[in-house]
C-alpha cells in the first residue's frame, strides 16, 4: 500500500466514483445529504451539505473583518461568516476566473463543520490570508498600479526549475539558508556537498516551511541531524530525523541505526534506515570491489575503537541528496540510500520554503533540482488546443472527471492537458475534466496558479490551503460540481498522476447498463482497519469500531476513511441504509501501482510517461505501457 501516513494513506490506485446524477442530486428526497465522516474524530459525525441553489457566480458579500477565534476544540462549531470573511467578497472578475470559482461558494457550508478534520480551521484562515494577498496583486495589475520593473518581474518565471549556490562562502557560524520559492514536489531533490569538520563534526539540515504570524520560528518539515560523536543515548555515530511545529513541538525521533533491534520500517519500499548503518560487519560486506577512499569514508571508529559502518566521517567529503518520494523523503550519501523519512500530517513537501544548514560542516555547494515550474505563455505553442471549452450552468454531460491536484504541480496538469484531455469526448464537450486545487501559502505559487486559471479554464479553486487531511473536502467538491454546477450522468474522481482512457471508461459504463446507483473501479470488499499503533495506517476502535470496512474503490486520490477512497465507501454504505440501491462493479483493469498493458487507468505516471502513453494510443490505438527513463 502506498502513500503517506498520518491523516492520509493512499488507496492503491484509482478510485472511480460513479453515481447516477439523479441519486446525488437528491438521494433521499431531502434538501441536504447527511454524510458521516470519520477523519481523526473520536466518533463519526454528521456532515450536512446544504446545497446552495443560488447562482454560482453570486458570491457572498461580507465586509466585516474576522474576529479573533478561540482555540479550536473537538466540539466547537466555528462560524463560517467569521472564519471566511474576505474569501467570498464579490469582485470584478473575468468570465475565466468566475468559472474557476463555481464550486468555491458552495464549499462555504462545509467550513461550518471543520472541527472534525485536522488542520481545517488553520487551512481556511491561511487561505483567507493567501487570497487577500493574491487579490491585492490582482487589483494592482488590473488598475495598472504596477511599475515597469514589477511588470517585468511578473513576466519572469516565478518558480525556477533549478537553484544552486557554488562555493558557499556565506556559510557562517549561524548557518546557510537557501530559499525554495515554490515548494517541493515528488522528484524534487536537495543536494548538499560538504566536509564534516570542527570539534565534533555534527551538523544538521532542516527543511522548513513558511513562518506563521506570531511565531518566531517556522515549522520544520524535516530535521536531519548527523551526530558523529553520538549523544546522550549512544556513544556511536547516529542520524536523527524529526519534525517540529509550534503547536506540537518536537515529534517522535527516528534514529539510524535504530536502538530497537529488528525495527525495520519502510518508506517508498526502502528501509527507514539502511541495515548496514551501525553494522560491525559492514566492512566485510563492502570489501569486494569497493574503492579504498569510499571504504574509509563509510566506516567510522567510535570511542571504544570498534568499527561501525557510518556514511559520514570527519575530514571526508560527502555528497548528500534529499529526494522527495511518494511517501516521504529519501537521503542518499555518496550514491547509497541511507535513510527514509515518512511525511507527517500537516507537514507536506509543497510547504517547504527554505533549506537551512548549520553545524560543523565545511559547505562546498548546495543545489535544488526538479523544482515545480510552470510553462509560460511564450513556451506554449498549442494554447488553443489546451484550453478547455467553457461549461454552461447545468450543462448535461455523459461524464464529469474531477482531478485531485496541488497548487505547485504545474507539470502534471500540463501533461494531463496534452494527453488524455485530448480525447474527442473531452474536446467535443460530452465529457468535462476539471482540476481541484487548493491555495498555497506561497504568494508566487498562487500567482502562477492564477495565471493558469485564466489561461486554461480547467481549474476549480478550493477556499482552503492544501493539506492532505482535507482531501475529503475535494471529493465532496467534485460531487457538488458534477451534480449542482453541471448535470453529469456519471461523476469520476482521479489524480493528476493517473492516465485515464476516457473512451474505455465510457464504454465500460455503457456496458454496465446500470440505471440507478453505481460504484465502479477497483473494488476492495474485505479491507480491515489497522489496529496496531505502530502502523502508519492505524485506525482506533473509536474511529471505526467494526472489523471490516464497507466496499470501497481504490483511488489515485489519497486517503482512506480518514482518507478519501474508504470514506466514499462509508458514505455510500450509510446511504444504502436509507434505501439507495448501489451496484458495485470491480474493474480489474484499473492498475493501482503503475501501468500494465490493457489498462483502463494507470496510476503513478510521470509527465513524460503520460505523454508517451498518449502517443502510443495515437499511433496504434494500443493501450501499451511506457518504460520512460
Amino acid at each position: 500500500m502506498k502513500k503517506w501516513s498520518g491523516g492520509i494513506c493512499i488507496g492503491s490506485l484509482f478510485m472511480l466514483l460513479v453515481m447516477r446524477y439523479s441519486v446525488l442530486k437528491n438521494p433521499i428526497g431531502g434538501s441536504s445529504l447527511s454524510i458521516p465522516i470519520a477523519a481523526n474524530t473520536i466518533s463519526p459525525l454528521s456532515f450536512p451539505i446544504a446545497f446552495n441553489t443560488s447562482s454560482p457566480l453570486e458570491l457572498h458579500q461580507d465586509g466585516v473583518p474576522p474576529t479573533a477565534q478561540p482555540p479550536e476544540s473537538a466540539n466547537q462549531v466555528i462560524s463560517a461568516d467569521a472564519l471566511v470573511s474576505g474569501l467570498f467578497l464579490k469582485r470584478n472578475f473575468s468570465q475565466e476566473v468566475h468559472s474557476s470559482l463555481l464550486t468555491w461558494n458552495r464549499m462555504k457550508h462545509l467550513i461550518n463543520y471543520s472541527q472534525g478534520l485536522p488542520n481545517a480551521v488553520v487551512a481556511v484562515k491561511e487561505a483567507r490570508v493567501a487570497w487577500e494577498n493574491l487579490m491585492d496583486s490582482f487589483v494592482k495589475e488590473q488598475n495598472g498600479d504596477l511599475n515597469n520593473s514589477s511588470v517585468q518581474k511578473m513576466k519572469e518565471k516565478l518558480c525556477p526549475h533549478f537553484l544552486n549556490k557554488m562555493n558557499a562562502t556565506e556559510f557562517a557560524d549561524s548557518g546557510y539558508k537557501l530559499r525554495i520559492p515554490c515548494g517541493l514536489i515528488q522528484g524534487s531533490s536537495i543536494t548538499v556537498i560538504g566536509i564534516p569538520n570542527g570539534l565534533l563534526g555534527d551538523f544538521r539540515i532542516d527543511l522548513t516551511g513558511e513562518s506563521l504570524p506570531g511565531e518566531p520560528d517556522p515549522p520544520i518539515i524535516l530535521h536531519y541531524n548527523v551526530r558523529l560523536q553520538g549523544d546522550k543515548i549512544t556513544d556511536d555515530p547516529v542520524i536523527v530525523q524529526n519534525t517540529w511545529t509550534a503547536a506540537d513541538e518536537w515529534g517522535e525521533e527516528e534514529r539510524c541505526p535504530s536502538p530497537i533491534p529488528g525495527d525495520i520500517k519502510k518508506v517508498d519500499e526502502l528501509n527507514q534506515c539502511n541495515e548496514l548503518v551501525g553494522n560491525n560487519d559492514a566492512r566485510k560486506a563492502m570489501e569486494s570491489g569497493s574503492p579504498s577512499i569510499s571504504l574509509r569514508s563509510s566506516v567510522a571508529r567510535n570511542r571504544s575503537g570498534s568499527s561501525h559502518h557510518f556514511p559520514f566521517k570527519q575530514g571526508y567529503l560527502s555528497v548528500m541528496t534529499l529526494r522527495v518520494g511518494e511517501e516521504g523523503i529519501q537521503m542518499t550519501v555518496d550514491g547509497k540510500h541511507i535513510t527514509s523519512f515518512a511525511f507527517r500530517e500537516s507537514l507536506e513537501p509543497w510547504h517547504v520554503s527554505e533549506v537551512r544548514i548549520s553545524g560543523d560542516l565545511e559547505l562546498i555547494s548546495v543545489l535544488a533540482s526538479g523544482l515545480p515550474t510552470s510553462e509560460g505563455l511564450d513556451d506554449v505553442v498549442d494554447l488553443t488546443a489546451l484550453k478547455s471549452a467553457p461549461l454552461q450552468r447545468h450543462q448535461s454531460l455523459d461524464l464529469f472527471v474531477g482531478v485531485f491536484s496541488t497548487a505547485n504541480n504545474f507539470r502534471r496538469r500540463m501533461a494531463v492537458r496534452r494527453a488524455w484531455m485530448q480525447y474527442p469526448n473531452v474536446k467535443n464537450g460530452t465529457v468535462a475534466v476539471r482540476f481541484f486545487v487548493g491555495l498555497h501559502k506561497n504568494q508566487m505559487v498562487n500567482e502562477e496558479l492564477w495565471n493558469e486559471v485564466q489561461n486554461y479554464g480547467d481549474i476549480q479553486l478550493m477556499p482552503f490551503v492544501e493539506y492532505y487531511s482535507l482531501i475529503t473536502w475535494k471529493t465532496i467538491a467534485i460531487c457538488i460540481f458534477g451534480t449542482q454546477v453541471v448535470s453529469a450522468k456519471y461523476v469520476m474522481k482521479t489524480d493528476d498522476d493517473a492516465f485515464v482512457r476516457v473512451d474505455e471508461v465510457l464504454a465500460s459504463l455503457n456496458r454496465s447498463n446500470v440505471s440507478h446507483g453505481l460504484l465502479y473501479g477497483l473494488i476492495n470488499t474485505d479491507a480491515h482497519p489497522h489496529r496496531s499503533t505502530d502502523s502508519k495506517w492505524y485506525i482506533s476502535p473509536e474511529e471505526w469500531p467494526e472489523s471490516t470496512y464497507p466496499p470501497w474503490a481504490h483511488g489515485p486520490g489519497y486517503v482512506m476513511f480518514k482518507l478519501e477512497d474508504v470514506a466514499m465507501g462509508i458514505w455510500i454504505a450509510e446511504l444504502k441504509k436509507d434505501g439507495l440501491e448501489v451496484t458495485y462493479i470491480n474493474e480489474q483493469r484499473v492498475y493501482n501501482e503503475g501501468c500494465q498493458d490493457g489498462y483502463v487507468v494507470a496510476h503513478y505516471q510521470s509527465p513524460r510517461e503520460m505523454l508517451c502513453l498518449w502517443q502510443k494510443l495515437q499511433e496504434g490505438n494500443a493501450a501499451n505501457c511506457c518504460a520512460v527513463q
